[in-house]
């Protein structure tokens, strides 16, 4: 189990790799690379519940601001948001915020349930 840790801190290094080049990139990375910081104090035995109760927080809001976008995406038929990495059109681009939020809250919500000061 203790190396899960060191594969979900890899793919979320990965993530904000490839936020590199997006609009809004500093936010993004900062979410990204805060989930593979909990990954790596649960590999190295120490956790604490702030960073996920923070980054939960902020999934949430993100989520919240998002939902009608994505909404709007499922009556739209749900059109591939995978076609490039460059967004052609905006419900690309905010759906695939969306899946980013849901993904790191999904991670985030794990590790709170993990911390051990809970």
């Amino acid at each position: 189990m203790k190396y899960v840790h060191l594969g979900i801190m890899f793919l979320f290094l990965l993530f904000a790799y490839w936020q590199m080049n997006d609009p809004d990139p500093l936010m993004w990375i900062l979410l990204y690379v805060a989930v593979a910081f909990c990954a790596v104090q649960h590999f190295s035995g120490k956790s604490s519940s702030l960073v996920p109760i923070a980054g939960l927080a902020a999934c949430f809001f993100g989520i919240l601001l998002l939902i009608p976008d994505f909404i709007s995406w499922l009556r739209m038929g749900m059109p591939t948001i995978t076609g490039s990495m460059k967004a052609e059109a905006p419900h690309i681009e905010l759906v695939r915020e969306f899946f980013g939020f849901f993904l790191a809250g999904l991670a985030y919500g794990w590790y709170f349930r993990l911390s051990d000061d809970h």
